[in-house]
């Protein structure tokens, strides 16, 4: 199967011979997480559905573009599909924006209350509903993780994506837990390759001495590129999910993305079935996953607390 972006659809050939509910795929990601589709599909069918034999998937990735989500949902609006699918919280703002009416069940990292996309978890108000894995309440926890691993830093650089809408919300949360910590904060930011490497200067110049990398689509989808900087420079870090340490970074602390668009699929095919939106509470995520990587400490001459070697849910040997 090829995943197309932009106005090119991937449509099965079948697709001309029989009419079925199609599920628009809308993502702010610039490249796939390994095993995201795979899950999704898993949880399609656990409600019945095969893509290609009963319904049909149409995709556009923005690419880390956050600027192309409008445009997207407005198609997927023209094209009147079943239900939207929304893989991230820019992508789920985009499709609120864009319609009242289709269905758009979201996965996100973010509160959807907090930052407007329902009015509450119980009672999801319109057209809208999805489960979170409140990755903002788990940002103290990585500042916490990093401090027991490196009890003698002081200064700690967080490095968010500042056209995400989750980005302003977090900070005081993550400033409040490093004066609780005694560490201070230097708050960077990127929505470009090249602001990533501006940021890791910056952190050299400051004499930052661990990160914290937030959740967002476009920093997920540049997980190759900041794990490279970080040993580089040989910079701790801490990231929001696994698939950083799976490529070499130290240590990982946040719920499985992949659990997420499970669940996250299975609400569309509740929905596909005839559910209403407001029939369907808000879900969260309740997998979180604490992953070391034990070899990238080793280079780093990095000595990890048996304490925490023990509460990992996983180590990378």
């Amino acid at each position: 199967m090829t995943v197309l972006a932009g106005a090119t659809a991937w449509m099965s050939p079948a697709r001309a011979q029989e009419p079925r509910q199609v599920i628009g795929f809308l993502s702010g990601f610039s490249n796939e997480i390994p095993g995201v589709l795979e899950t999704f599909y898993r949880g399609l069918k656990q409600t019945g559905f095969v893509e290609g034999k009963n319904i049909s998937i149409e995709f556009r990735r923005a690419y880390g573009h956050y600027d192309r989500l409008p445009s997207f949902a407005a198609e997927f609006v023209g094209r009147n599909v079943s239900v939207i699918f929304a893989d991230d919280l820019p992508s789920a703002l985009a499709a609120k924006a864009a319609t009242k009416t289709i269905p758009i069940v979201f996965a996100t990292g973010a509160d959807p209350a907090k930052v407007g996309l329902v009015k509450s978890f119980s009672g999801p108000n319109g057209n809208l509903t999805g489960v979170s894995v409140f990755l903002v309440a788990l940002g103290p926890k990585r500042l916490e993780l990093l401090r027991e691993l490196f009890p003698a830093v002081n200064t700690i650089a967080l490095l968010g994506n500042p056209i995400n809408a989750n980005f302003q919300p977090e900070i005081p949360d993550m400033r409040a837990a490093a004066d609780a910590l005694k560490q201070r904060l230097e708050v960077l930011t990127a929505s470009t390759e090249g602001d990533v490497e501006t940021a890791f200067a910056t952190m050299v110049r400051l004499g930052v001495g661990a990160l914290v990398v937030m959740a967002d689509p476009f920093l997920i989808s540049q997980r190759e590129q900041l794990v490279v900087l970080a040993a580089r420079h040989a910079m701790p870090a801490i990231y929001p999910s696994r698939v950083f340490t799976d490529l070499g970074g130290l240590i990982s602390y946040g719920s499985s993305v992949l659990d997420l668009n499970q669940q996250a699929a299975v609400y569309v095919g509740k929905i596909l079935k005839g559910a209403k939106p407001t029939d369907l509470p808000i879900q969260q995520s309740t997998k979180v996953e604490l992953v070391i990587n034990l070899k990238t400490a080793k280079a780093l001459g990095i000595t990890v607390p048996a304490t925490l070697l023990a509460r990992a849910d996983e180590v990378i040997e």
